[in-house]
């Protein structure tokens, strides 16, 4: 972004610092109502959403901006609604932009909301000063209040050699960024309370940029969700592990039937060995009884045969 009107003036005037502490930071003049606040805070939020973690740039909203000393002079103190300046130290709040304490640097991005009061100053004398003087590199407008009734439309401009070209909207109605690296478009839905339509972020790839308590309330559900998952997880070890158990446990039941069977057996086995051992016992008695009396039958035998016959009558 070219800073040369500034720089110009910088080396023309005396800049001191009690000039510029002297300068108004605010009018007095509230907001125009509470959706364009809020507005206002939803950009805030999704741009440091975009660039989390990053310092190298300052957002602003409805704060003054000076330029110039004509400026001060005439006593034209009115800012953008929105406006991003890039590659600037962001880690401290300015309650006005001086160009003159920021090296010249001036907004990259700004966004007028529009509204019927000021809709003919925000595409004409502002957007004018934008182009030529600021030479801010896009300049988004967005409006009127669609909480009021209105319909809301968006327009934007890219900054080209020979001023503003107007950017051209995609089959979605958005309008790419090149400073953001991001889509500019509208959204549907509930931001601090209020359900209206909004202008919002959106990815390369369209996917919504969230803004803080959004992010925080995913984040809150990814790790509600893992903890169901991890609950769900150990349950079913639990229930592993009790199937286990119980397997186990009939396993046990059946070794234990099986080494009484097998008990039984054995019993059975030597009972029936006893029953054998002493049947044959028997056996052998029988024999022994059987022999004897062969024996003695054969005795007897030979005994009536070693008898000598009786003669008759004698």
């Amino acid at each position: 972004m070219e800073a040369g009107p500034v720089e110009a003036v910088g080396q023309a005037l005396d800049f001191t610092e009690d000039f510029t502490r002297e300068l108004p930071c605010e009018d007095g003049i509230p907001l125009e109502n509470l959706w364009h606040r809020l507005q206002i805070n939803l950009l805030d939020d999704c741009v440091h959403q975009l660039w989390r973690g990053r310092t190298d740039f300052y957002a602003g909203g409805n704060m003054f901006v000076y330029y110039s000393l004509q400026q001060v002079q005439r006593q034209d103190y009115k800012g953008p609604d929105f406006f991003v300046v890039k590659d600037v130290d962001g880690s401290y709040v300015r309650p006005c932009w001086v160009a003159w304490r920021e090296g010249g640097r001036l907004p990259d991005v700004i966004v007028e909301l529009l509204s019927p009061s000021t809709r003919g100053v925000d595409l004409g004398a502002k957007k004018a000063l934008y182009e030529r003087v600021f030479r801010t590199r896009e300049y988004f407008c967005y409006g009127p209040d669609p909480t009021q009734g209105g319909e809301p439309e968006l327009l934007g401009w890219v900054l080209g050699r020979d001023g503003y070209e107007p950017l051209v909207a995609d089959e979605r109605g958005r309008l790419w960024s090149r400073v953001f690296g991001a889509w500019v478009g509208e959204w549907e839905g509930e931001y601090h309370g209020a359900r209206s339509r909004w202008l919002r972020l959106y990815d390369a790839e369209g996917r919504l940029i969230p803004t803080a308590a959004e992010a925080a309330q995913a984040e809150a559900a990814r790790a509600q969700a893992e903890a169901e998952r991890a609950q769900a997880e150990a349950e079913a070890e639990r229930k592993r592990a009790e199937a286990a158990q119980a397997e186990a446990e009939a396993e046990r039941k059946r070794a234990e039937a099986a080494q009484a069977e097998a008990e039984t057996a054995r019993t059975r086995a030597e009972a029936a060995q006893a029953e054998a051992e002493a049947e044959r016992k028997r056996a052998e008695a029988a024999e022994v009884q059987a022999a004897a009396l062969a024996a003695e039958v054969e005795r007897l035998r030979r005994l009536l045969q070693n008898q000598p016959e009786s003669k008759p009558g004698g």
